[in-house]
């Protein structure tokens, strides 16, 4: 039996609405997809069930209304999710400033879906073919990311790693690395002790690699020896995973009850609706919420 997918069309100012009518115009997989969005955008986009957030149009909003709108879209989809009615979720590109003008106030996606499956321990992993990389702390400053940073916490997120990796893509022992947060991984203390006294006890009580410097340690995870690497803050990890495979790689957001995948970029608001999207890493994200539907 195909899969149910439920895929939000994100902020109708960006470029989700066309990449999402492209993509399952022509599926990666087979699956029977839901889309949530307003009625008026998402009537001509195919799928065999739509959900419409009443009392919007997507060609004419302010940001506040968008927000209010992409907000309800998430929250429906995550309803859908919880209950079962679907088996995961895909969302299309939001912008953070005007979900907080609508009242959801919440870094992302992924602090707004871990709220509504009731908290758990989440994390966020980009995914493709050549890299997964998950990242110990999302939308700080780095000020803030580094001295947030702790051994409990590099150990909860990887905790998250390794179970998703076997439950989720079936490694039956993965093995994961920690990135380091100084140049050199400090050199002994030389260029900082976070990495001696954070990271490397957080690697020792997984048995994991690490802290092995930056420089070095995303090119042994895409030469295959490591399934996963952490990173320390957003912009380490997410630099090298888009530098490895833009375009192909997909959010995921470990350590929910259900799936949910979304493309690596953003809502693109300078080329929507010109007829020049990518949809290559809306395309990959559907079709990692189907295989990962399967794989659970």
């Amino acid at each position: 039996m195909k899969p149910r997918i439920a895929v939000t069309v994100g902020d109708p100012r960006g470029i989700g609405p066309e990449v999402v009518s492209d993509v399952l115009s022509d599926p990666p997989a087979p699956a029977d997809f839901v889309v949530i969005g307003p009625g008026d955008l998402i009537a001509s986009i195919p799928a065999a069930e739509h959900v419409e957030v009443a009392g919007f149009e997507g060609g004419s909003l302010d940001a506040e209304s968008a927000g209010r709108l992409c907000g309800i879209a998430i929250e429906k989809a995550a309803a859908l999710a919880l209950s079962g009615e679907v088996a995961a979720m895909v969302t299309a590109p939001v912008e953070k400033r005007a979900l907080h003008l609508a009242g959801f106030d919440f870094p992302g996606h992924t602090e707004m879906l871990a709220h509504l499956a009731g908290g758990p321990p989440v994390a966020m992993m980009l995914a493709s073919d050549e890299l997964k990389v998950v990242l110990a702390s999302t939308h700080l400053p780095l000020k803030e990311a580094i001295a947030g940073l702790s051994t409990e916490q590099l150990i909860a997120v990887g905790e998250i790693t390794l179970r998703s990796l076997k439950d989720l893509w079936s490694i039956d022992r993965p093995r994961i690395a920690f990135c380091a947060v100084n140049p050199h991984a400090g050199e002994g203390g030389d260029f900082g002790c976070e990495d001696f006294e954070i990271v490397r006890p957080a690697a020792e009580a997984l048995g994991a690699a690490g802290p092995l410097p930056a420089d070095t340690v995303f090119v042994r995870a895409t030469r295959g020896e490591f399934d996963a690497v952490v990173a320390p803050f957003h912009d380490i990890g997410m630099t090298a995973v888009k530098m490895a495979s833009f375009g192909r790689a997909v959010n995921v957001t470990l350590g929910l009850p259900f799936i949910r995948t979304s493309p690596d970029h953003g809502t693109a608001m300078d080329i929507a609706g010109r007829g020049v999207a990518d949809s290559s890493s809306m395309r990959k994200a559907v079709e990692l919420a189907v295989t990962l539907s399967g794989n659970s």
